[in-house]
């Protein structure tokens, strides 16, 4: 198949180098800090309660909070999210379960998009918007590319490139909204006291970061991957 060339490995060699050392490196900074207790000794679930019954977080005033968000828990490991459909915090064991740094970081994370949720926050609308649009284009935008490369129909090549790119603008989209929602759980677990010590926000901050660097790997790969059907369709043409 005319996908499976040495310009594929050249595009996406680096994409797939980085997502395996992000995936590492988000494992080896969610383990060291499970094994560190915070000083609250309050659990990934505690952590989250004690945020959502705090008055301090009424959100922009019209006086909106967060006290209709329940809290679940879901099986598997770091499979942690806020669903804003059903308001619902759903936490690993792993996290609902523990006392240490990690699962403090982690709980405060999904609690941040919670909060996102409740202020209306506009990228995280913009990202919800754009899910129908990606899990169509994920496929149709396949399929375009290898019919019109197949039948030698460039401009329909082209038409699924600009499907299939839908997933590198949910990627860089999905970037801003993680990043402000570790912003905002830094900035809870700080003003609560909830973390103390100079040991624990610099866990917090690890774990967090780490995390980050996953949606920057997927939006990398993203691009890559899109710049390399660029560059087939181009080839074809000339």
């Amino acid at each position: 198949m005319f996908f499976y060339n040495p310009t594929y490995l050249l595009f996406m060699a680096p994409a797939f180098l980085l997502m395996m050392l992000t995936s590492w490196y988000v494992k080896s900074a969610y383990n060291k800090w499970s094994r560190v207790p915070s000083s609250s000794r309050l659990t990934g679930a505690q952590v989250a309660q004690r945020l959502i019954n705090s008055s301090a977080y009424v959100t922009s005033g019209d006086g909106r909070g967060l006290f209709d968000v329940q809290i679940q828990g879901i099986g598997g490991n770091l499979t942690d999210h806020y669903d804003p459909r059903t308001k619902t915090l759903r936490l690993s064991q792993g996290v609902a379960n523990s006392a240490s740094v990690a699962a403090v970081a982690v709980a405060a994370h999904e609690l941040g998009h919670a909060m996102q949720d409740a202020e209306d926050y506009l990228p995280l609308r913009f990202r919800a918007a754009l899910v129908p649009a990606v899990n169509i284009g994920s496929w149709l935008g396949w399929i375009l590319i290898i019919v019109g490369l197949f039948l030698n129909m460039v401009n329909l090549a082209w038409l699924g490139v600009l499907i299939f790119s839908g997933g590198a603008v949910f990627a860089l989209a999905t970037l801003p909204v993680e990043l402000n929602a570790s912003a905002r759980a830094k900035q809870l677990l700080a003003q609560t006291g909830i973390i103390q010590s100079e040991q624990e926000r610099r866990g917090v901050n690890n774990v967090l970061n780490a995390a980050a660097l996953t949606y920057v790997a997927s939006l990398v790969t993203a691009i890559l991957q899109l710049l390399y059907f660029v560059s087939l369709i181009g080839g074809r043409r000339r």
